[in-house]
């Protein structure tokens, strides 16, 4: 998943984008208001960590206009802004305050200071209910996928995957049979400024195919991959 850190606190922001990056997500930081609604315009997000106490506003205004007026979709593959989930990381813990955020639009609401698992934990579950999933594991034909232990099974044999492609065949699992573009991939796999080969997704698919089954992905030329049905 491509997740975007709303977060003005260097040490928080640090440890979160590393937790996730350890996760196998793709992060990127941004410490206010403004800079997070242009990162929303130009990259497609699966999800927002929000804290509310920026520079330059209150985080509930950036949810407010998330909700109300989405940013132009980066890609035409891209999740609608509207439907972004979003989970509230705030200091602030007073019921009221909680109803606010959550009857705002959040999806999730977490008080400061949290830990790490729990905060992942959360995002798990709010991607589950973006998908239209209430297992906590994918299952399709023969391969089991458990998103938070980070293993993957084929029939009944465990399959090793690195971080990177265990995100890939996320991605693509949960968007099936939809194509994805390479461009979406890379989005999805890599945050701003990280290195990213020209032929980094092919290799990903390619280990992909070797370890989980040729038949797996499929290719559409010109326009990107997919995985069809069971």
């Amino acid at each position: 998943m491509r997740i975007l850190v709303v977060e003005d606190d260097p040490g928080i922001a640090a440890g979160l984008q590393a937790s996730l990056r350890q996760g196998g997500h793709a992060c990127d930081v941004c410490t206010t208001v403004a800079s997070a609604w242009g990162a929303l315009a130009v990259e497609p997000f699966d999800a927002v960590l929000l804290d509310l106490g920026l520079p330059d506003g209150d985080g509930l205004e950036l949810l407010a206009r998330i909700r109300r007026q989405p940013p132009p979709q980066a890609g035409r593959d891209a999740l609608p802004r509207n439907d972004l989930p979003v989970l509230i990381m705030t200091a602030r813990d007073g019921v009221d305050d909680r109803i606010t955020g959550l009857d705002g639009g959040a999806d999730d609401y977490i008080v400061k200071p949290f830990d790490a698992n729990e905060m992942m934990a959360r995002l798990r579950a709010m991607q589950r209910r973006a998908h239209g999933r209430s297992q906590p594991t994918i299952e399709h034909g023969d391969l089991v996928i458990d998103p938070a232990a980070h293993t993957v099974v084929r029939a009944g044999e465990p399959v090793v995957l690195g971080a990177r492609e265990f995100g890939l065949l996320l991605v693509l699992l949960q968007a099936s049979p939809q194509v994805l573009s390479k461009s979406r991939l890379e989005a999805a796999l890599y945050g701003f400024g990280e290195a990213l080969e020209s032929n980094a997704i092919e290799v990903h698919v390619h280990h992909l195919r070797r370890k989980l089954g040729e038949g797996l992905i499929r290719t559409v030329r010109g326009v990107g991959y997919f995985v069809p049905p069971p």
